[in-house]
C-alpha cells in the first residue's frame, strides 16, 4: 500500500493506492488563502500541518487496516511557494504562494542582475516564482531575510515536518528560478543575484528517490509501520503527469484545477522564455516538461457560481448545457484573469472582464462565458508551446474541471486535439505522489506509470470549432484593447 499526499491551495488530499492500481481511499481537508493586501496571496504553514493531522486521524479511523500496510509515502504540492525558516527550523512568516503578484518590480531587478537567467532557469522571471519573492522579502522585510537559514517549497516543508530532513526534488525546484534546469542542480549564479547561497537550499533528490524516513512518533500516532520511507515526490503538475501516465515524450495533459495548465513531457530541456511558457524538470530522472500556466481556471467557475447565486458549480454547468449553439455564439466574452496571468501575457496586473453584456444574458450565459474564457486562455497557452500538427495524439484531462463533459468537449474543439478523461484522473497529484512512493519502494516505471483506464474521449467538433474561432479572435482583440487600462498599483 502506498500513500500519496497532495498539498494543494484549497485542500490537502490523501490517497491510498495498492500494488494492483486500486485506490482504497481519498480524504481531503480544506485550506483557505489569506489576501491581506492587493496582489498578495499567503497561507500559514501551520494550517497545512493541522490539516495533515486531521486527515491522518480520519484515515486511521476509517481505513486503519490499509494504513497499517503502507510501505512508502509520496508528496505532491502547489509549486513556487516560499516557506522561510530560521536556523532552528521555525517558520518566519506566512508562506508567499504561487499566485502572489507582489514581486513584479523584483522580477525586473532579477533579470537585470542575472543576464544568463533565461539560459540557466529556462524561464522568464515572473512574480509567481520563488526567487522574486525572496528579493521582495530582502527589500521589504530585511530582518526576516537576514534570519532566513532555509527556503522550502510547500510540500518540502511538509516533508520536513514528516522526516526532519530539508530535502527538495527536481520538478518543484525547477519552479524556483534557482535551479540549473538542464543540469538538475542549484545555480550559484542565480542564487547570488538574490543575495543567497546554496547553503540556504535543501538537498535535492529525484522524485522517485527516497528522501527520508517518517518520524517514529508520527508512525506510531497515525498507525503506520515503522520505517516508512518518503519519496522525493513532485510539483503538483509533474505528479499529476505521473498519475495519468504522461511520462514519455509527446504525452501530456490539461489540468482544470484552481489554475489551468497544459503539460507536455519531453526527453530534453526545451526552453522558450519569450513565449512565457515554462520549461521544468519532470519528476522522473532524465525527463523534462514544457508547461503553459494560467492562474485562474476552475477558480473562475467557482467565482461565477457564487456571483450568480447558483446552488453549485455542477448546477450552473447544467444550466450552461441547456444553451443552444446560437445562444452560446451570442454570449458575452470573458477575460479570465482574476489573479493576473502567466502564459502568454506574463502580466500580474491583468484582471477579469465581461464584455458584450445585454438584457438577454442570464446566469447560464455568464457561466458559459467563464468556461469559454478559460478555454481560450488555455488555447493561447497551447499556441505558446509551439506544438506541430500531429505531434500530440491526445491530452488527458485532469483536475476538478475534468468532471464536466461540456468543458472537455469545448477544450477538444478549441485546441483541435482529443481530450481523454481517465479513471481516477480527478485524484491529480495525490495519485502521482502515491505512484512516486511506489517507485521509491522499488517499483518499475513501466508497471507503476501506466495510463489509467479511459473513462471517456472527446473528439474535436468541427462545427463547434467554427463558432469558437471568431470568438477567440475577438477574445484576443479584447485583451489587447484593455491591457493598458489595468491598474498597476
Amino acid at each position: 500500500m502506498y500513500l500519496g499526499i497532495d498539498l494543494g491551495t484549497s485542500e490537502v488530499k490523501f490517497l491510498l493506492l495498492d500494488a494492483q492500481h486500486q485506490i482504497h481511499a481519498v480524504v481531503g481537508e480544506p485550506l483557505t488563502v489569506q489576501r491581506p493586501q492587493p496582489l498578495w496571496s499567503e497561507q500559514a504553514p501551520g494550517e497545512w500541518w493541522a490539516a495533515t493531522e486531521r486527515a491522518m486521524q480520519r484515515l486511521k479511523a476509517e481505513h486503519g487496516a490499509a494504513l497499517a500496510q503502507v510501505r512508502a509515502i509520496g508528496l505532491s504540492g502547489q509549486m513556487h511557494g516560499a516557506v522561510l525558516m530560521d536556523a532552528a527550523g521555525e517558520v518566519l512568516r506566512p508562506a508567499i504562494l504561487w499566485n502572489d503578484g507582489r514581486s513584479g518590480a523584483e522580477c525586473v531587478e532579477l533579470e537585470a542582475a542575472c543576464p544568463r537567467l533565461h539560459d540557466i532557469a529556462g524561464n522568464l522571471a515572473m512574480p509567481g516564482f520563488t526567487a522574486p519573492k525572496l528579493l521582495w522579502v530582502r527589500k521589504h522585510e530585511p530582518d526576516l531575510f537576514a534570519r532566513t537559514a532555509t527556503v522550502l517549497l510547500p510540500k518540502d516543508w511538509l516533508r520536513f515536518m514528516l522526516t526532519g530532513e530539508r530535502v527538495g526534488e527536481m520538478s518543484d525546484a525547477a519552479g524556483t528560478l534557482w535551479l540549473d534546469v538542464a543540469e538538475r542542480r542549484w545555480s550559484a549564479e542565480v542564487l547570488a543575484a538574490c543575495g543567497m547561497t546554496e547553503v540556504q537550499m535543501p538537498r535535492l533528490v529525484e522524485g522517485s528517490e527516497v528522501s527520508g524516513v517518517l518520524k517514529a512518533e508520527l508512525a506510531a500516532r497515525w498507525g503506520l509501520p515503522a520505517g516508512v520511507v518518503i519519496a522525493g515526490g513532485g510539483g503538483d503538475n509533474a505528479a499529476s503527469a505521473v498519475g495519468i501516465g504522461a511520462v514519455r515524450p509527446g504525452e501530456g495533459f490539461v489540468s482544470l484545477g484552481t489554475s489551468g495548465v497544459i503539460f507536455l513531457t519531453s526527453d530534453r530541456f526545451r526552453p522558450n522564455p519569450a513565449s512565457a511558457m515554462h520549461a521544468f524538470c519532470h519528476a522522473l530522472p532524465g525527463t523534462w516538461h514544457q508547461m503553459s500556466v494560467m492562474l485562474s481556471a476552475a477558480n473562475g467557475l467557482r467565482w461565477v457560481t457564487h456571483l450568480v447565486g447558483a446552488a453549485s458549480e455542477a448546477a450552473l454547468l447544467e444550466q450552461v448545457a441547456q444553451l443552444t449553439p446560437q445562444q452560446r455564439a451570442r454570449a458575452p466574452l470573458f477575460l479570465p484573469y482574476l489573479n493576473g496571468e502567466r502564459t502568454p501575457h506574463n502580466n500580474p496586473h491583468a484582471q477579469g472582464c465581461f464584455f458584450g453584456l445585454t438584457n438577454d444574458h442570464d446566469a447560464a450565459a455568464l457561466g458559459y462565458a467563464v468556461v469559454e474564457g478559460v478555454t481560450f486562455g488555455l488555447l493561447d497557452g497551447w499556441h505558446s508551446l509551439g506544438v506541430q500538427p500531429g505531434e500530440v495524439e491526445s491530452l488527458s484531462l485532469v483536475g476538478g474541471g475534468a468532471r464536466s463533459a461540456l468543458w472537455a468537449q469545448l477544450l477538444a474543439s478549441a485546441i483541435g486535439v482529443p481530450m481523454v478523461t481517465r479513471r481516477g484522473g480527478e485524484a491529480g497529484g495525490a495519485l502521482g505522489a502515491a505512484r512516486l512512493a511506489w517507485l521509491a519502494d522499488g517499483g518499475a516505471v513501466e508497471e507503476v506509470c501506466r495510463a489509467p483506464q479511459v473513462a471517456a474521449t472527446f473528439a474535436p467538433d468541427a462545427a463547434e470549432a467554427a463558432v469558437l474561432g471568431p470568438r477567440h479572435a475577438r477574445f484576443k482583440a479584447l485583451y489587447r484593447a484593455v491591457e493598458g487600462l489595468f491598474p498597476t498599483a
